[in-house]
């Protein structure tokens, strides 16, 4: 087919049929009466069929299209589905034809009927993870696989989306721009991606291919954990024989839109891919040309095509997400994505062999100091990278004391991390900056023509390589010819060293670790120039640590994410990956302070500089803390017991407890975690923390109905009656059976449910039947004491109790093993009777002055109170999510003890589990961590350091309103 055809198919409006009349053609010629509904096209009808018979899809397209590319269609969806592929079958006509010739009003038509495909596509999926990238990449495969072998004489046709005349259909169209920005742009990039497309062309492998497997094209749905399953592929209107890497390079560029402006998002399509189907090195180089070619045809298409069809709002919806795919294609330079892309296939990228030549001659055996500016540096202390200029500060301090120094290539830049942010920060460093001696001469490592860009910077480009600088002075004129070792300037402060493989490129000193690797490839170390060492160790591989973990440390300590950040620092209210991301810690309530707290570090440090022994020997320090936590106490108390852990702390006060009642019977609530000791687990009936929890129960623990206001048996403020009841039955069946209760066990503020209070009342006429009863009353106090809840130090405090034991662990160390058990000295003395106790570590010097430490601070900083005024905030922000988004049931708590409860109905409450596990790890993504809890798993249990700033929740807010705006 000539061009002119070409371009004339390329324009067509579509056929001109009302919804009546294609329903008067179904009953003619196929019997079906039904409704229609309209599925849109760019050039052709669609209708979706709705009748007694079922779901069919009714296509119409112009007479002059070639029965034989139709019957090419229809053979290759026969084809397939032979092949096990999930495509719509042909429904034949009443004629036994499966493709109609007809005329209406003066129109040729052609005319032929599908199967429908249930589901739905992921065109309007605002954000698309990883997994369902290479979910469409090797569908991609399985598609080329299967269609290697195929042909059809209708394959051999001229289709405006074959790549092959995408220069000549580009060259056509783009007059439909008019002069511009815009047009100028789209040329640019269609002439670059041309001129590297056609030196590999003649190495290119053909076959029949579909050459639309889209987000629009496969149709999909969710199963009942919410992942995506695939149900079919659609739409074969533009099967052709071509080159294979063409379905790929269509099925990526529709990935574009959903890439967030990271086009390295398809990388994951391209390595699925070539798993499955191996592509050869001269296609993976022609895949990103070919991209950026189906761009400029897509964006030109559309464009004409709304000329001669302005009514078609098919097009005009599609129009804007074009031009966005275009735009993310032409965000990078196209070597870049070469080098990814091979990479990702398993492909290394040549190595440059550059020219000898010295940057510095006169560093040349002198020492020159390499200073550690990554993540784990001595040199980074109490936040101080976050201050302007600390790298360069930190070069003149090394460099005084030691001659000269120099940053190291490829280091991940503790000082380039940024918080509160959803971006990758730009940590890893493809420079290296020098700090010599003032007057240091420079001379060109190779012969090349000097530009300068800027003063005090610019570019020495050789034959293989550009040589970029910056910080330098005395430099020759712009556009001067070097030889080797000739004079280049010198250097009076911090000069930074740069390769470049990319003629005309000014590469950026610092990029993302997700680009690392490919911008690596295309500016490699200057070490070789610069004639002394400023390479840094390669990072420790996160996935062979974790494999590592996983073979020595017991599986039944999980940890967070199934891949895991490898974390190694942390500041305030953020962890710190190895890569120099900070992550808002949303979820950690043991460092109270924030992490790496210079007041932890010290006391840790100068105590264990003197002694650090066990609590049973004499020393100030157990003294004056247990004296601080009983000022913290209720007046009534007046001894306290150090252990190590929250498990440890509750597991003490059932003995307590036991030794001071006589009995062993213990009451505990349901859906509650108080620790893994044989004792607390026994008292633990949480399925989330074991699943067997309900079912293992010894008989000496008689778990009460959870007091769950919002989704418990019973539901508001005035439930407290109802739940009691269940109280009463319980002491009712101990006293039956003749034996002592010991004790009743609680969380004054329901944690685990993701801090519900408890009905007004319901501990002050618990604690009262149980004392009745001649048990004691525990208050576990473990994860919601000691201020976080913000408005009040302790949780009993909100009930207007006073429990006879309180336990409480985690953040009263800020993350060093310490736990307390606070009690009156008669139910303290009780356990006498069956041995002193004491624990080796509990108490020791060193966690008693880190516990007065973590006091003090609290107090200084006005944590208690930041956890009142900021929590009062976040709650209110939370609430605003609830009042917009239907799956946001309800905020639970206060302070920073608060819970977000997802649900996916809000009269049944059905839990939202799986939608939370998504949105968790969706906000890992964007630099958030969080966990859900709750026996359903659909609640988030946020439960911040209490250093945590307003900033901070509206970042961590605005997140989760993000990607529930995602459609999860």
């Amino acid at each position: 087919m000539p061009l002119s055809t070409l371009i004339h198919r390329s324009t067509q409006p579509c056929p001109d049929v009302s919804e009546q009349q294609a329903l008067l053609l179904l009953q003619e010629h196929y019997g079906l009466g039904g409704t229609l509904q309209s599925l849109g096209s760019q050039q052709d009808l669609n209708f979706r069929v709705d009748s007694a018979q079922g779901r069919h899809v009714l296509k119409i397209c112009h007479g002059d299209y070639a029965v034989a590319e139709l019957e090419a269609q229809h053979a290759a969806l026969s084809y397939l589905r032979e092949r096990g592929l999930p495509v719509p079958a042909v429904v034949a006509a009443s004629s036994g034809a499966q493709l109609l010739a007809l005329e209406l009003q003066g129109q040729l038509l052609r005319v032929r009927l599908l199967e429908y495909i249930e589901g739905q596509s992921l065109t309007r999926l605002k954000y698309m993870p990883p997994s369902l990238i290479a979910e469409l990449g090797r569908l991609c495969a399985r598609i080329d696989q299967a269609l290697a072998d195929f042909s059809h004489p209708g394959l051999e046709r001229t289709l405006q989306w074959d790549p092959r005349h995408a220069a000549a259909l580009i060259s056509h169209l783009l007059p439909v721009l008019g002069d511009g920005p815009r047009k100028a742009q789209l040329l640019d990039a269609t002439e670059k991606a041309e001129q590297r497309l056609r030196p590999l062309v003649e190495h290119l492998p053909m076959q029949a291919v579909h050459l639309d497997i889209t987000d629009d094209n496969a149709v999909w749905q969710r199963d009942e954990q919410r992942q995506w399953q695939l149900q079919g592929v659609i739409d074969f209107g533009d099967l052709l024989h071509t080159w294979r890497i063409a379905d790929l390079s269509v099925t990526c560029a529709a990935l574009l839109h959903h890439a967030e402006g990271d086009p390295l998002r398809i990388l994951p399509a391209v390595e699925a891919y070539h798993a499955l189907n191996p592509l050869t090195e001269a296609e993976l180089k022609a895949l990103w040309p070919m991209i950026v070619a189906r761009a400029a045809v897509l964006v030109l298409s559309s464009e004409q095509q709304l000329s001669v069809d302005p009514g078609n709002a098919y097009i005009r919806d599609n129009l804007s997400h074009e031009w966005e795919i275009f735009d993310v294609a032409t965000s990078v330079p196209f070597e870049l994505m070469e080098a990814a892309i091979l990479q990702a296939a398993g492909f290394s990228v040549p190595e440059v062999a550059l020219q000898e030549g010295v940057l510095l001659p006169g560093l040349q055996g002198s020492a020159v100091t390499p200073v550690d500016l990554g993540v784990l540096s001595d040199h980074c202390q109490a936040g101080n990278w976050e201050q302007p200029g600390f790298d360069q500060q930190l070069l003149r301090e090394q460099a005084a004391a030691q001659g000269a120094a120099c940053s190291l290539y490829g280091q991940y830049r503790l000082s380039q991390t940024h918080i509160d942010n959803p971006q990758e920060p730009r940590t890893f460093a493809l420079h290296v900056e020098v700090q010599a001696p003032a007057g240091s001469e420079l001379q060109a490592p190779w012969a090349g023509v000097w530009l300068q860009t800027a003063a005090g910077q610019g570019c020495l480009k050789g034959e293989l390589c550009s040589l970029w600088l910056r910080g330098l002075v005395d430099a020759p004129e712009s556009g001067a010819q070097l030889s080797q070792g000739q004079r280049l300037g010198q250097t009076d402060g911090v000069l930074s060293v740069q390769l470049c493989r990319v003629a005309d490129l000014c590469p950026p000193a610092f990029v993302v670790p997700s680009r690392a690797t490919a911008w690596a490839a295309l500016c490699p170390s200057p070490q070789a120039v610069l004639g002394f060492a400023c390479d840094a160790e390669p990072l420790i591989d996160a996935q062979q640590l974790l494999a590592r973990r996983d073979a020595s440390f017991a599986r039944s300590q999980k940890h967070y994410y199934e891949q895991p950040p490898h974390i190694e620092r942390g500041w305030r209210n953020y962890l710190i990956d190895m890569q120099g991301r900070s992550y808002l810690d949303m979820l950690n309530n043991v460092a109270v302070l924030g992490h790496g707290h210079p007041r932890m570090a010290s006391e840790a440090a100068r105590q264990w500089s003197l002694v650090n022994t066990n609590s049973r020997f004499h020393y100030a320090a157990i003294a004056e803390f247990s004296e601080r936590i009983l000022e913290l106490a209720p007046d009534s108390m007046d001894r306290v017991f150090l252990v190590n852990s929250g498990t440890e702390a509750n597991d003490l006060a059932i003995r307590l407890a036991w030794a001071y009642s006589g009995g062993r019977d213990m009451l505990s609530v349901l859906e509650a975690y108080h620790g893994w000791s044989v004792a607390t687990d026994a008292i633990s009936t949480s399925i989330a923390d074991n699943p067997q929890a309900l079912s293992t129960r010894p008989e000496w623990v008689h778990p009460v109905i959870a007091p769950n206001t919002y989704r418990g048996a019973y539901r508001g403020d005035d439930s407290t009656a109802d739940y009691l009841r269940d109280v009463d039955a319980k002491l009712e069946a101990v006293a039956a059976k003749q034996r002592q209760l010991a004790g009743f066990i609680c969380e004054p503020v329901y944690g685990n449910a993701g801090g519900i209070s408890l009905p007004p009342g319901y501990l002050q006429q618990a604690y009262a039947k149980v004392r009745a009863a001649g048990g004691v009353c525990i208050a576990d106090e473990v994860q919601v004491g000691y201020g976080r809840l913000g408005e009040y130090f302790w949780g009993f405090e909100q009930q207007g109790v006073v429990p006879d034991i309180i336990t409480m662990a985690k953040g009263m160390g800020n993350g060093q093993p310490l736990g307390v058990v606070i009690t009156r000295r008669e139910i303290a003395e009780a356990l006498e009777a069956e041995g002193y106790f004491f624990s080796s570590a509990g108490g020791s010097p060193v966690s008693c002055r880190i516990g007065i430490a973590v006091l003090d601070v609290m107090k200084e900083e006005g944590l208690w109170e930041n956890a009142r005024d900021v929590g009062r905030y976040f709650k209110a922000r939370l609430q605003q999510l609830v009042d917009k988004h239907p799956l946001a049931g309800a905020v639970h708590g206060s302070g920073f003890y608060l819970g977000l409860e997802l649900v996916r109905d809000r009269s049944t409450l059905e839990p939202a589990s799986e939608e939370t596990t998504t949105l968790c790890n969706r906000l890992r993504d964007l630099g958030i961590f969080m966990q859900p809890t709750g026996d359903y798993l659909n609640i988030l249990k946020i439960k911040p350091p209490m250093c945590t700033t307003r900033a901070s929740v509206d970042f961590f807010v605005d997140s989760i309103d993000k990607v529930l705006n995602e459609a999860l």
